[in-house]
């Protein structure tokens, strides 16, 4: 377990508040006791942690009018760690989702114990955050609630005593903690806590340090070593790591989240400047679409924050898209669980929620995904490959009256806001284009990657309607649905074939098929793979053994996300000693 070495002498208690954290008050022993009273004065420098959470890995509440208006007693809108709030809505009709997941009725549920923002008179904001709680963990939190170098975080210590408090403080909160908390807590630990006593704590050398990161499944290019112990010193000596996690309203879209956060970053630098301390670069850890909005943070175009960014490392992302998300929208999520119960296991459940969020068109397939990949089959041969010109936005997300088009036209608005709703989704569409443009070539000079490249854990690289061998098809443009069930089965007619009169057309069924490519479930390997073909990542880890969503949960990914880390540190220089 890392951060286990142990001082010699008495740990004087500091107070955060008193000239930060550098006096203590002594005490007096007998003379024959000798044992040294010790004061340990937390570093000036500061190098912020700052993770990003996937699609569906930030907390959203309800704007207090949409609240009144769906008659609920808090304004949870989406918060997968409270089970019991969340499982009531898996039973919401088409309406009450789309209102509930309302891109424009939806804020990022931030801890603000100052105010009343639960929505919930009886509610506190600790009491929203409890799942935040130093109980559940044995990593990070001890260093929060006691070791002298986190617990005089500057960031919110003069108001917020107990090691809850400053996670919830830092944003642990406002992310989905069930599925990020190993990360947050184990870089809080180690990055914080491996030299805390002028020596390299054991777990970290055994597991980290001296290991070839051929052990987490590294790609050869470019070759990585191990870290080795002088290296590790010099990245974490006399600098503080203080993790933050910054969620974002993934209905909206990636580049104006890119904007929101690069804000939300800058503001924490100078609140660490202001209460005395050196800060001058923050390190982005991504999950999934949380990538996309990374790449947004540096862009000029929104974020503008490059200059401040020292390094990225990314997590299962997509970085040109995931045909899973054309998939979801047109039948549903696949699987079980707290996603498909909310937001649907069927497509006239998930259309009315991404199809009116950018964000979520955004993880779409994007031209830089290449041609080919939506697919018509029949008796073993192709009957139709899209985009042929490679452009999907216009040859599939756009049509209009094709049964194999992203968009059932009446799933789109059953709530009707502003209007007819495949007008408003193609103009959505229009600026995921210019965003996934604009983001095409954008990637840190300091990126190294995670994610999953498992034969065993399929994904959808490409996606397949497999059509009925017994069918007679004419034109298979032409094709009409007779029914479908929205979960990736349709019954489709034929009207260009003659049908004897008084007879009904020939009725023949059109299957989606299941992943087939390597990946993690969701983001193919193919995609992922962008990073790779980049050409100039500092490290790529091509995982395997892990489902996207509890890709932090994996210890494979932990470790190399550690090493990412420590070597993007170590390339950090200071404007002054």
């Amino acid at each position: 377990m890392a951060g286990e070495s142990k001082t010699t002498g008495y740990k004087l208690p500091v107070d955060p508040a008193a000239k930060q954290g550098t006096v203590a008050q002594g005490f007096v022993t007998p003379k024959q006791d000798r044992t040294p009273q010790v004061l340990s004065i937390p570093p000036r420098r500061v190098l912020p942690i700052i993770f990003i959470p996937g699609i569906m890995g930030s907390n959203l509440r309800l704007s207090a009018d949409r609240q009144r208006e769906l008659g609920i007693d808090n304004n949870i809108a989406w918060r997968p760690d409270h089970a019991a709030v969340s499982a009531s809505g898996y039973n919401d009709s088409p309406i009450e989702r789309q209102r509930r997941l309302d891109p424009m009725a939806t804020e990022v549920d931030i801890y603000d114990p100052a105010g009343n923002a639960t929505g919930d008179v009886d509610e506190t904001a600790d009491e929203r955050n409890e799942e935040v709680n130093p109980k559940s963990l044995s990593m990070g939190y001890g260093r929060l609630a006691s070791g002298p170098v986190i617990k005089d975080d500057p960031y919110g210590a003069k108001e917020r005593k107990s090691a809850a408090q400053k996670a919830r403080a830092r944003g642990w909160g406002e992310v989905y903690y069930g599925s990020y908390k190993a990360v947050l807590s184990l870089c809080e630990e180690v990055l914080n806590a491996s030299f805390l006593y002028q020596r390299l704590d054991p777990w970290v050398e055994r597991y980290i340090v001296t290991k070839a990161p051929s052990e987490w499944e590294a790609h050869t290019a470019p070759a990585l070593a191990p870290l080795g112990e002088d290296l590790t010193r010099e990245a974490l000596k006399g600098c503080f790591f203080p993790v933050h996690a910054m969620g974002y309203n993934w209905l909206k879209g990636n580049g104006e989240s890119g904007t929101v956060i690069a804000g939300r970053i800058d503001a924490l630098m100078k609140r660490y400047q202001t209460d005395g301390y050196q800060c001058e670069k923050v390190i982005l850890v991504t999950h999934s679409m949380g990538g996309l909005v990374a790449r947004a943070v540096i862009h000029p175009k929104f974020g503008g924050f490059n200059d401040k960014v020292l390094g990225i490392v990314h997590g299962v992302m997509p970085a040109i898209g995931a045909a899973a998300a054309y998939r979801r929208v047109r039948c549903g999520f696949e699987g079980s669980g707290i996603v498909v119960g909310v937001v649907g296991a069927y497509g006239f459940h998930v259309t009315p929620v991404l199809g009116n969020a950018q964000g979520g068109l955004e993880l779409l397939p994007s031209c830089d995904y290449g041609r080919n990949w939506l697919k018509v089959r029949a008796n073993g041969n192709t009957l139709m490959s899209l985009p042929a010109r490679g452009d999907p936005y216009e040859e599939i997300y756009k049509v209009r009256g094709k049964w194999y088009n992203l968009l059932r036209e009446e799933w789109i608005n059953p709530a009707n806001a502003d209007g007819p709703g495949f007008r408003r989704t193609c103009a959505l569409l229009d600026r995921a284009r210019d965003f996934h443009v604009a983001i095409s070539a954008t990637y840190h000079d300091q990126s190294y990657a995670t994610y999953g490249a498992d034969p065993e854990r399929k994904a959808w690289h490409s996606v397949t309607w497999e059509i009925d061998k017994a069918a007679r098809i004419g034109s298979v443009d032409a094709l009409t649905i007779a029914e479908d069930n929205a979960q990736g089965v349709m019954f489709l007619v034929d009207p260009t074939l003659p049908v004897a009169e008084g007879k009904q057309a020939p009725r023949f069924t059109a299957t989606l098929l299941a992943p087939s490519d390597p990946g993690d479930q969701t983001v193919p390997m193919f995609s992922a793979d962008a990073q790779l073909r980049h050409g100039k990542f500092k490290g790529i880890f091509r995982q395997s053994g892990y489902e996207h969503q509890d890709s932090y949960k994996d210890d494979k990914v932990i470790r190399a996300t550690l090493y990412s880390l420590i070597r993007i540190a170590s390339t950090m220089t200071w404007s002054k000693p």
